[in-house]
């Protein structure tokens, strides 16, 4: 009996992957679609750091003092100094054009203020149009004004009478030091791309997902099942399982490429990856095969299935904090399998996380899978029982 199950259960197998394979449409997007997406996502952030932002400046004091702050500007690497403006005309009409990103204004009498200990206005105009520039330019402007204001405020010390030694020590009783964790460098490419990956990777996934059911019933194969007296609960089941260790194995690559070949810093065991993947993957395939069962078309599947797919690394609370979404959208994204992945990812991959934090995030995963599956079969076996005169089961 137990022997018979397993050679059928291969053979459903064996059917599936063959089916899967046939389909050159979806062969190409699941083998080709997240590989190609990594390898875009980590050639538009090599850079890994935003630096060179261009900056011009408008001196308008042309002191010592005023050429002293400016070397400071150069020095920062995230700025760079590329056009000297004599008036704040040109410089907003540079910003219009988006020939510069920042612009730094030094007004007349900065030397004067700076030398009879004064406080001195440097204003820095940003360009707020693109928010990413925008934050890394107010960045760089505070490291600018807090070094400008040290040594400002040491000089007017030491004028005083005060030694050098002292008012630097006076001065600088309390030191800001800031210690990034996990990702030490801010780097955007270690925080964006392997995630950026995977959600081309779960787009894909939620693509064939969303054929699970639709895909099947009414096919000439399904009617051949069906006279075999192959149960739908077997074929379904066996479905699952084969889509849940595909889409397993196609993360693998982006792990290997991205952990391997790139150095993305990983702070779990490649195990735990794999199983917190496959978690997600079954969670997934719930949501897809849900989708199937009520779409009353395979092309209404696709596109319920990516309606739900395309938003949700949006709504995962990645790139921006679950925290800060309105409290309707919030309680909508924790519905979702991928607000709970890209959460637990971070987690898992940035700081580590042991099984009993991750516990969580695989009791959501498992939640959203047994719902959706469970709320799939009782879609699928009333429209089964419509279908078919006297209430037979398909």
């Amino acid at each position: 009996m137990v022997r018979n199950v397993l050679r059928k259960t291969a053979a459903l197998a064996g059917r599936e992957l063959t089916s899967l394979w046939r389909d050159q449409t979806l062969r190409g997007i699941l083998l080709l679609g997240t590989v190609l997406g990594l390898l875009l996502f980590w050639s538009t952030y090599w850079a890994q750091v935003l630096k060179g932002i261009p900056t011009a400046v408008v001196d308008l004091d042309q002191s010592y003092a005023s050429r002293e702050f400016v070397e400071l500007v150069k020095n920062v690497e995230n700025l760079q100094v590329t056009l000297f403006v004599p008036s704040f005309e040109e410089l907003r009409e540079l910003i219009e054009r988006g020939e510069v990103v920042v612009g730094v204004v030094i007004p007349q009498n900065f030397g004067k203020d700076v030398a009879l200990g004064r406080r001195a206005r440097v204003e820095v105009i940003i360009d707020g149009s693109n928010i990413i520039y925008a934050t890394n330019a107010a960045s760089a402007a505070l490291a600018v004004a807090r070094t400008a204001g040290a040594r400002a405020g040491i000089a007017a010390l030491a004028a005083r009478g005060v030694h050098p030694l002292q008012a630097s020590d006076a001065y600088q009783s309390i030191v800001f030091r800031e210690e990034p964790w996990f990702n030490p460098t801010l780097n955007y490419a270690f925080f964006l791309v392997v995630a950026l990956a995977l959600n081309v990777w779960q787009q894909c996934c939620m693509l064939a997902a969303s054929t699970t059911v639709i895909g099947e019933v009414g096919s000439e194969s399904w009617v051949q099942l069906k006279a075999a007296g192959v149960p739908a609960f077997h074929l379904f089941a066996t479905k699952a399982a084969v889509h849940i260790a595909l889409y397993t194995l196609l993360a693998l690559p982006v792990y290997a490429v991205s952990y391997g070949f790139f150095s993305v810093p990983l702070h779990a065991k490649p195990a735990e990856l794999i199983l917190f993947t496959a978690a997600f993957a079954a969670a997934l395939h719930g949501v897809g095969t849900l989708v199937s069962s009520f779409a009353g078309s395979a092309l209404n599947s696709t596109r319920f299935g990516m309606l739900v797919a395309l938003p949700s690394f949006i709504l995962s609370g990645y790139t921006w904090p679950l925290e800060a979404m309105p409290p309707f959208i919030r309680g909508l994204a924790r519905l979702l399998p991928q607000t709970w992945f890209f959460q637990g990812f971070n987690c898992l991959t940035f700081k580590g996380a042991d099984l009993t934090f991750m516990s969580r995030y695989y009791l959501a995963l498992g939640i959203i899978a047994a719902a959706c599956y469970a709320a799939s079969a009782a879609v699928y076996t009333l429209r089964a029982n419509k279908r078919v005169p006297g209430g037979e089961a398909a």
